[in-house]
């Protein structure tokens, strides 16, 4: 079993294998954002046959496109509004999946919203139980949804991406911190329950301070171009997601 200090230093100089990633089948969320698309990017470029997932279709088409321009596997799209989904909408989707794959190597979470930066004072009641609902409810429902097909899997990693303020509380991210929080404990939780059979990897990562929607639109005086690009922090992912990370669980990287 690898520990989270060992995985911690193999992780940042991480290079993956070209075909890392062949013949398996992931599930991306949040693709139309700079971090998931990059993400898939990189999935793809490595041999993966992914299902893209975002709010709806035209949010899907340009990462479609890029992937099949480039020659890499063909994805499948699965449009799935994470605000408005019931738990039937996740099971439906599940569903289709098992039809059309029977399984799933990897799932990774790269949705995320929040309106806006506030005090708790003035965080809206409604703001509020939406931006829980989207950052953490839907990861549950979509991840609970899919535990059968990761389980038919020879191997899965479940992926959360993590936020240093779902780890440490800082002032005026209300309700996002909170359930980034709230993702902390339920990977902790999730790996815990699925230790024991050694099929299921379920790891957090922060990906840290890069150029994306979020946040341009939480930080408009700060020059994104000073921050690193999505493109630099994918080969954390495909760590997470290969054979290199085989035995580990429940860390947050």
């Amino acid at each position: 079993m690898q520990t989270e200090a060992e995985a911690t230093s193999r992780i940042a100089a991480y290079q993956p294998a070209a075909d890392l990633l062949k013949g398996r089948v992931i599930l991306i969320t949040g693709v139309a954002d700079t971090i998931g698309r990059a993400v898939a990017v990189a999935c793809a470029r490595h041999g993966a046959t992914l299902v893209l997932s975002d709010r709806d279709e035209p949010a899907l088409a340009p990462v479609y496109d890029q992937i099949e321009a480039a020659g890499d596997p063909q994805p499948a799209i699965l449009p799935l509004d994470l605000d408005k989904a019931t738990e039937t909408t996740y099971f439906g989707c599940a569903e289709t999946l098992a039809q059309e794959f029977g399984r799933l190597d990897g799932l990774v979470h790269c949705a995320a919203y929040t309106p806006y930066l506030s005090r708790i004072d003035d965080f809206g009641a409604g703001d509020w139980e939406q931006v829980l609902r989207v950052n953490l409810t839907a990861p549950f429902l979509l991840t609970r949804a899919c535990l059968p097909l990761l389980r038919a899997a020879e191997e899965a990693s479940i992926v959360f991406s993590a936020d240093r303020v779902g780890r440490q509380g800082r002032a005026y991210w209300g309700a996002y911190g909170a359930a980034k929080f709230g993702i902390e404990g339920l990977m902790q939780t999730l790996a815990d329950e699925t230790r024991s059979a050694g099929r299921i990897r379920v790891n957090s990562l922060d990906p840290g301070a890069v150029r994306s929607g979020l946040r341009v639109r939480l930080y408009p005086g700060e020059d994104p171009n000073a921050l690193p690009a999505a493109e630099s922090i994918v080969n954390r992912y495909l760590f997470l997601l290969g054979i290199d990370s085989r035995g580990l669980t429940g860390c947050a990287l």
